[in-house]
């Protein structure tokens, strides 16, 4: 990655502004106030340091001052001794309230700053999941999952949480100086400008290191991720080719380059703080040697130097978190960038709209002239193409591998639009405005089902939630399917954990639990991809023995390797080089194959 790529900070937050929700921005103008709050309470505890000490020390002097006649009259005060305890109560109040306030502003914009995160990871996962067949097909989910996860956690970590104690303590600081002005004019001027030249000289000097860690810490995250999810996906490879010392290798440089950016990052994000520190003391001392040799004393010298070093204690540590949170958001800046191309991504109008109803399927569908490549830079997989699948037909597709079978019906289901042409539904043109209406009638049975590690119920209702699971429908998928006397024998039944991927059941008991799931749907248009060329003669006999016992209301669209497999279809469509070759009945094209033969 370039160091260029990656967009400036002060272009990536009003990017991320955009995606703050109302209701967010109005607890962070609440959260701005009680900033405002704590700084009026930091700046009265600093305030009332200075009396508290001058009544310690020079108690007549303070007596006589003309600030301290509304309080000695109010309370009736007649010695300069008396002062003492006021004074003390109300530098006592001033510390408590101004630490409870700081403590309150801590918890409110830790609180609100995960909750922003909470929304962001979320409008990363959703925005994703909307996102169209042909994304995520070009997708490695390895990016996905790192941008859900880490990138969106480095939102709150490297953004949110850095971004609020920045303006609060940049607030505070605010405050801190606006006392010290009017205490030690001069010495406030040089601390600021020596502090401050201080950071600055250090954020001079790290800003590209500090980007290129950021980089770097955005790439092998991926990369982490990336290589959890080939070892453990592949994991009967690597325990067969003795792999787990490659794959141990590659996690261990993608994990210790991580580390160490990020270990550089926390190092430069600390190292002004002991300069600065050391600075700040030395000033204070060269300060009290001249207030003493003046006239007056120490005793007069202590109060102003009790004042800038309560001061100087609360300034300097806010002075460094600002600084670490700057280190902070430059170290997170790439992942960032990355999280937010995820949240950029466009949702379609039917996102947050009530479901639609389906449309009515009547009579046929049909390819109108229909072509289809992935990409402008891609060839045509087929061009031109006119097809028409009656209602209640059983269709097989054959070709060879590469001829467009499972591209074709991926347009039938509404997950790749035609490049070129129109894909119609009776006189309906499905397009992006109706593919959620049109996909209602859809149910897809694949080669490879996917089965989540819960129970078989909850994998034949896929994507129901738990409690509107509706057993008796579930019950009678798993008859039609011809799986129901399996599981039942089951001791937990339907209750049967599948494990990971369906790891505990057979290819072919996992096939009609993914026609089982068709069946649940309730659609009438059931695309089988290739959904038995992974299993064995026997058992994709009973497989195809499930799906040819499916009642005759129901749509068919099956894709095979083998043309013995469409022995049941009322047609069958070959398909060659993005082209028709020839359309007939099972008998028909057998007769053609034997004649060629």
């Amino acid at each position: 990655m370039k160091e260029q790529s990656t967009p400036t900070i002060f272009k990536l937050l009003p990017r991320l502004w955009r995606h703050v929700s109302l209701r967010r921005r109005v607890q962070l103008g609440f959260l701005f106030l009680l900033m405002m709050a704590a700084s009026v309470a930091e700046l009265v505890s600093i305030g009332a340091v200075l009396p508290f000490l001058g009544v310690l020390t020079s108690p007549d002097e303070v007596f006589g001052h003309d600030l301290a006649q509304t309080l000695i009259h109010a309370m009736k005060l007649t010695e300069p001794e008396q002062l003492l305890a006021p004074l003390t109560i109300l530098f006592g109040v001033a510390a408590i309230v101004s630490g409870g306030l700081r403590l309150l502003l801590s918890w409110a914009q830790t609180r609100l700053s995960y909750a922003m995160g909470a929304d962001f990871s979320i409008g990363i996962y959703k925005r994703t999941l909307y996102q169209p067949y042909s994304v995520h097909l070009t997708r490695n989910t390895s990016e996905v999952i790192t941008g859900v996860t880490a990138k969106a956690d480095g939102i709150v970590h490297h953004t949110l949480v850095p971004v609020l104690v920045i303006i609060s303590a940049g607030v505070m600081m605010a405050t801190v100086l606006l006392a010290l002005l009017t205490v030690q004019p001069v010495v406030t001027v040089a601390a600021i400008c020596s502090f401050g030249s201080i950071y600055a000289l250090v954020i001079f000097a790290t800003r590209r290191r500090m980007l290129r860690n950021s980089q770097l810490i955005s790439k092998q995250q991926t990369r982490v991720i990336k290589v959890l999810q080939e070892a453990l996906g592949g994991i009967r490879d690597v325990l067969i080719d003795g792999a787990q010392n490659v794959y141990c290798s590659i996690y261990r440089d993608a994990d210790w380059r991580l580390r160490r950016a990020q270990s550089s990052i926390a190092i430069i994000s600390v190292s002004p703080r002991y300069v600065v520190e050391a600075l700040g003391m030395a000033m204070i001392s060269t300060m009290a040697y001249f207030l003493a040799a003046r006239s007056g004393g120490l005793g007069s010298a202590i109060p102003v130097i009790g004042t800038l070093a309560l001061a100087a204690q609360r300034m300097l540590p806010l002075l460094q978190q600002s600084y670490a949170s700057w280190s902070s958001i430059r170290g997170g800046q790439a992942g960032l960038a990355d999280a937010l191309d995820f949240l950029d991504q466009p949702l379609p109008n039917y996102a947050d709209a009530l479901p639609s109803s389906s449309l009515p399927f009547k009579r046929e569908i049909t390819f109108d002239r229909v072509g289809f490549k992935y990409s402008e830079d891609q060839p045509w997989v087929f061009r031109g193409l006119n097809l028409t699948i009656t209602k209640c037909s059983r269709v097989g597709f054959i070709g060879t591998t590469g001829s467009g079978k499972s591209t074709l019906l991926d347009i039938v289901m509404g997950l790749l639009p035609p490049s070129e042409g129109v894909l119609k539904m009776d006189e309906n043109a499905i397009a992006a405005d109706n593919y959620r209406a049109w996909q209602a009638h859809i149910a897809h049975v694949p080669q490879s089902i996917f089965l989540a590690d819960t129970s078989v119920l909850e994998n034949i209702a896929f994507g129901v939630p738990f409690d509107q699971i509706d057993f008796e429908k579930a019950r009678r998928a798993a008859e039609k399917a011809q799986i129901a006397s399996t599981i039942e024998a089951w001791p937990d039944r339907y209750d049967t954990v599948v494990g990971e991927r369906g790891v505990r059941l057979s290819g072919g008991q996992r096939q009609r639990i993914g026609i089982a799931r068709a069946l649940y749907k309730e659609a009438d248009v059931i695309v089988f991809d290739e959904a038995t060329s992974a299993l064995d003669g026997e058992t994709e006999d009973a497989v195809m023995q499930a799906i040819n016992s499916l009642g005759s209301d129901l749509t068919i669209l099956i894709v095979a390797h083998r043309l013995t497999t469409l022995r049941e279809c009322t047609q069958v469509v070959e398909l060659e080089a993005g082209s028709i070759k020839r359309i007939g009945t099972y008998q028909e094209i057998v007769g053609i194959e034997n004649h060629t033969n």
